[in-house]
């Protein structure tokens, strides 16, 4: 038993690895400025909510074994100046998952794009055969209860994130975890306030790969030119597979893989989900199960939370949200959706959220990044803006870097609604609403929206 204090402990992750370490009989304290629902319930539930929010150095202590530091943490943090000033060992989350993890194989799951999904589909096929395992993935996955376990399982699969550990370690947090097995699925420039330059970004992986134990196995994606350049460049030491987009067939908006053992219909659509099935299918082979039986076993895989996930379903309309955000997400969450419902009107809204994609720089790298759609709407708020502490974004602007005349632009929530319900019904087809952000759209419900259909 441990005594861990965690600053900065009510992000998505670090309030799930808090309660993953609780479970396993350490004592939990924390800290945060604020902290928000899920994880305000899920820590007020396991008794380790802090009492009040703000910075106490005088929970920092001789008597901790290890300070876990949040990246929304600043340098200045009065606890982490307190952690340091008594030399406890502190530790990013990437860096403290390796720590309780040395002994075990490790699974990471890396690249631009396709993380979540490819790390909840091994998890999903290691589940319907019961193996053993821990897992630390970025969304609620079906089937799990949280989204971080450490158990004494021999075997543990992690998403694996570029971006930075914390404010003291601020290398990417995927250096830290070590793989034995690791899959890279996409290379696309994100994250430019930390990656100022594409090639800045692109290096990164390079390092990752360098730094991987040699004869590690490395499954790539042999369809992503950035992603062969990087693993030939970079990757000569490993056991490199490459693994393609499988051969499939739709029948009524349903995506049926036809495999060795047969035709295998699956639950997930979409060409990047498909790729992403066979990068699972990979690593659970590599982990030793049939490779016929981890197709059986993905049939009824929907998705984890916000990747194209079904929000609504009426008699003439249909709607799913996804966090695509990145260019190359937003291009591949379209075509997906555009070839499943070839016979509907594809609505799709888009919400400007993330520091890349408000700012005038990276907003050039969305350009025929919406064609697919039949009505496309990009949504900011100033607010947002203003978080973010960048300058204003005039509408015109925005339109102009997206390269489409018909492309919609609105800055504000009452109007985005109406625009989007006067598309809907004015459809004489049915409709496919795409919903796309790493945010919320300041708080709508699109299922009441979407319900409201005439």
């Amino acid at each position: 038993m441990k005594h861990i204090h965690f600053i900065a402990m009510g992000g998505a992750i670090m309030h799930q690895l808090a309660l993953a370490l609780q479970r396993q009989g350490n004592i939990i304290t924390g800290s945060d400025d604020e902290i928000n629902d899920p994880a305000k319930t899920n820590l007020e539930n396991a008794g380790i909510l802090p009492k009040q929010f703000g910075w106490f150095p005088e929970k920092i202590t001789q008597q901790l074994d290890a300070v876990v530091l949040g990246m929304h943490a600043k340098a200045d943090n009065p606890e982490l100046v307190r952690a340091q000033e008594l030399n406890i060992p502190i530790y990013s989350f990437p860096q403290y998952v390796y720590e309780v993890s040395k002994n075990k194989q490790r699974v990471v799951i890396a690249g631009s794009h396709g993380k979540t999904t490819i790390t909840s589909m091994v998890m999903h096929i290691l589940k319907k055969h019961s193996i053993n395992f821990d897992f630390l993935v970025g969304a609620k996955v079906p089937g799990f209860e949280q989204s971080v376990q450490l158990t004494d399982a021999p075997v543990i699969v992690l998403e694996g994130d570029e971006y930075p550990a914390s404010v003291v370690e601020k290398r990417p947090k995927i250096f830290f975890y070590h793989p034995h097995i690791s899959v890279l699925n996409g290379i696309a420039w994100d994250h430019i306030n930390v990656f100022p330059t594409y090639e800045n970004y692109c290096s990164q992986f390079e390092q990752y790969l360098e730094g991987m134990t040699e004869s590690s196995t490395m499954f790539y994606n042999a369809e992503d030119d950035e992603v062969i350049r990087i693993v030939e460049k970079s990757g000569k030491h490993l056991n490199a597979i490459p693994y393609r987009m499988p051969k499939f067939r739709y029948e009524n908006g349903e995506a049926i893989l036809e495999t060795k053992g047969g035709n295998v219909k699956v639950a997930v659509f979409g060409r990047h989900n498909l790729i992403n099935l066979e990068a699972a299918v990979s690593v659970c082979e590599a982990m030793g199960l049939n490779r016929q039986a981890c197709y059986e076993a993905i049939v009824d895989f929907t998705g984890a939370a916000k990747r194209l996930e079904k929000i609504f379903h009426g008699e003439n309309i249909v709607a799913y949200r996804d966090f695509a955000h990145a260019p190359s997400k937003l291009k591949a969450t379209l075509d997906a959706v555009k070839e499943a419902y070839q016979h509907h009107q594809l609505i799709a809204c888009f919400e400007l959220h993330t520091y890349s994609s408000l700012s005038e720089k990276f907003l050039l790298e969305y350009a025929g990044s919406m064609n697919a759609a039949d009505n496309a709407i990009v949504y900011f708020s100033h607010h947002a803006l203003s978080l973010k502490g960048l300058p204003k974004l005039e509408k015109d602007n925005v339109q102009q870097y997206f390269e489409r005349n018909e492309l919609e632009v609105i800055d504000n929530k009452t109007d985005l609604e109406k625009a989007v319900m006067e598309l809907v019904n004015s459809s004489e087809k049915p409709v496919c609403l795409l919903l796309m952000s790493s945010g919320t759209f300041d708080g709508i419900d699109w299922k009441n929206v979407s319900s409201q259909q005439k």
